[in-house]
């Protein structure tokens, strides 16, 4: 932020969730910080924003003039896949290749059984709005047959006489030569300039057109969502900091501005998730826990992310929901469980958690004017282990409409359950789905999960983390300063992040080295321009190369950090070495020296490097602190417990429970 004046010292991080909106500010000169929490305002989450912006400011006794810049996690593009309609969506292909969502991939579900028995999800776009274009090039970009205008002209037709506004454009091996679609695009916009385009050449410039295809279409539906979002937002600021530093979590784990999201809104499909990762790996290098699962738990779901040496992975082979998108994205696996999770009974009469959830909107049934069915949090406020009101007193929860949806839920099951014993039923089930998740996520892939600690954060996670730590016989749980608030600090200790990729398949026999640098250096040039229209100085920005390699005859790739020297034979070596490492690491064997390797995508990752606000390693001093009060919590039974004052627990302090934390 250089270029603001000298009384800019705030940067504001804003996380938009499903029930409250987090928001921290840190001052980049004292390094001072303030946090705070407001209700998300789902019909128009601009609003929300500026609320907790405002709240903020006002904590700090600062002004607009006062901001250096704001950060942003949204859950725009999701909410829009996951909860909105698809619709007034269309997509243009090859001739001859109509059928790309309906074929998809012959893959079937882990516990589906067999494809006898598994539905294929619905298309993203139903067969009638998928329209072809004549022409063809080869996989190395050679023109075969021109691309036929007319046939263009006439879909672009069709979509406006439909009212189709949202169109993706994804021609065979695009990748290679993406002069088919650029012109198909012009076209497009000649005759429907209204209409949204997304072509698969800039989303998704990689091989396999089912994943391109997606990702494109995919693209092109959030776009609109995203560009209204942010023009709201824009509006929603005002005067005073519509001029700021408006910067957008990005899946990946970097921000972009707003004029680079708009452009490829896909980017930050799983932003909010990715920022609470970050602000994560930030805590366990202060705590000393470098191996590490996150448990990021909010109001409508449970996040999960594997932190090994004090980084997040990365996979560029997630999904949203039924939908595969091939984007640089951190691992995150997300479960139905959280706070706002509703409790239910099967028609085979068995107690259920979630997925559905109450929301921000009508809320827990303990929220003023909640909803009709318990959920976790009226299960922990009815056992005394959430307060009796939120955000410093500024919500009130009412214990008693809680427990009366809890006991008429009693009422329906077999027994004379009484309504604390359900109650404690419900938090046991939401400690087993999130336990579970864990062992499929650490387990599966050959890892231990007890050596490893787990760091709980948001605002449902911390109540019951302890519980799921000792269910994994985990080393430790770590509860962070303000837990409600990490995904929003995590904002502000991130990077500017741009990624390109180009598909070149080699084999290891006939890699030619000289274009593989020309390859990169094009890359290289696309992250620095990228970067550059963002403002940043050529002196912070870092380059990092990877890599897509196979052995030759494997199906799917891995990727691996490629040498930033030269393209020469050690750099090649080097290349195969990882590999062959990364194999091993990943699958638990390898064929080094059996197996030639494949080299399939390049990749170039920019790095825009920021000043990370700083967190200071606390001083440890063995006090015994004293507890602030004390309240009635269930244990088997009601017993008086003493509750603590987070901000006063002395670093090294023991605390014998059972006992209640509370952070201001």
């Amino acid at each position: 932020m250089s270029g603001q004046p000298a009384a800019a010292r705030l940067r504001i991080g804003i996380d938009t969730g499903g029930t409250f909106t987090d928001i921290v500010s840190v001052d980049i000169v004292s390094g001072a910080t303030q946090v705070t929490k407001v209700a998300s305002t789902p019909a128009n989450p601009a609003i929300g924003l500026l609320r907790g912006v405002k709240e903020i400011l006002a904590s700090a006794g600062a002004a607009t003039d006062h901001v250096a810049g704001l950060a942003h996690g949204t859950t725009v593009a999701t909410n829009a896949l996951l909860q909105g309609e698809i619709n007034s969506l269309g997509l243009i292909v090859n001739t001859g290749f109509r059928h790309i969502l309906e074929i998809a991939r012959q893959s079937v579900p882990e516990g589906y059984g067999n494809s006898y028995f598994w539905v294929k999800p619905d298309r993203i776009v139903p067969l009638q709005f998928i329209r072809e274009a004549g022409g063809r090039l080869d996989f190395r970009g050679l023109e075969l047959r021109p691309l036929d205008e007319a046939s263009v002209h006439e879909a672009a037709r069709y979509f406006r006489a439909r009212s189709i506004r949202a169109i993706g454009i994804c021609l065979l091996h695009s990748y290679a030569n993406d002069a088919h679609e650029r012109r198909a695009a012009e076209i497009v916009a000649q005759e429907y300039p209204e209409a949204t385009l997304s072509l698969s050449c800039v989303v998704l410039p990689e091989y396999r057109e089912y994943e391109r295809a997606v990702t494109t279409l995919v693209d092109a539906f959030v776009k609109p969502h995203m560009e209204r979002y942010l023009n709201r937002v824009h509006q929603e600021l005002g005067s005073g900091l519509q001029d700021k530093p408006f910067l957008v979590m990005q899946s990946s784990g970097g921000v972009a501005s707003a004029d680079q999201v708009v452009r490829k809104p896909i980017t930050t499909a799983l932003s909010g998730p990715a920022a609470g990762a970050l602000g994560s790996a930030v805590i366990a290098e202060i705590a000393g826990f470098p191996d590490l699962v996150t448990l990021d738990a909010g109001g409508t779901s449970t996040d999960l992310c594997l932190i090994e040496g004090g980084k997040p992975q990365v996979t560029n082979g997630g999904s949203i929901g039924p939908f595969p998108v091939r984007i640089p994205m951190i691992d995150i696996e997300t479960i139905g469980t959280g706070g706002g999770s509703i409790v239910w009974i099967s028609r085979e009469g068995h107690l259920k958690v979630g997925p559905r959830s109450a929301g921000a909107e009508p809320g827990p049934m303990c929220y003023p004017n909640g909803g009709s069915e318990p959920t976790i949090t009226d299960a922990n406020l009815v056992l005394g282990r959430i307060p009796p009101a939120l955000i410093g007193g500024g919500i009130a929860l009412d214990v008693e409409r809680a427990r009366g949806g809890i006991a008429a839920l009693a009422a329906k099951l077999p027994g004379d359950m009484g309504i604390e014993q359900l109650a404690s039923g419900i938090i046991e089930i939401a400690n087993w789905n999130q336990a579970n998740a864990i062992r499929q996520m650490t387990i599966q892939r050959g890892i231990d999960p007890r050596a490893f600690a787990l760091l709980s954060f948001g605002g449902a996670g911390p109540a019951q983390s302890a519980a799921v730590m000792d269910l994994l016989a985990m080393k430790a749980c770590i509860v962070p300063p303000n837990p409600g608030n990490l995904s929003a600090f995590g904002l502000l200790a991130v990077d500017w992040r741009t990624d390109h990729i180009v598909t070149k398949v080699m084999h290891e026999e006939t890699i030619d080295l000289s274009e593989i640098a020309a390859r990169y250096a094009a890359l290289e040039r696309e992250a620095v321009a990228t970067l550059e229209r963002d403002g940043i100085d050529a002196s912070r920005i870092r380059l990092v190369r990877e890599a897509d390699v196979r052995y030759a005859g494997q199906s799917m790739e891995v990727r691996v950090t490629a040498s930033g020297g030269a393209f020469d034979e050690t750099f090649l070596t080097g290349l195969i070495g990882a590999f062959n490492a990364a194999h091993l690491r990943t699958f638990g064997y390898n064929y080094a020296g059996e197996q030639k390797i494949e080299l399939v995508n390049l990749c170039v990752s920019g790095f825009g490097l920021i000043e990370r606000p700083q967190l200071p390693k606390p001083a440890i001093r063995f006090d015994r602190p004293e507890p602030k009060g004390k309240r009635a919590v269930y244990f088997g039974g009601f017993q008086d417990t003493p509750v603590f004052d987070r901000a006063a627990l002395p670093p090294g302090g023991r605390v014998n429970g059972p006992a209640i934390e509370m952070s201001r």
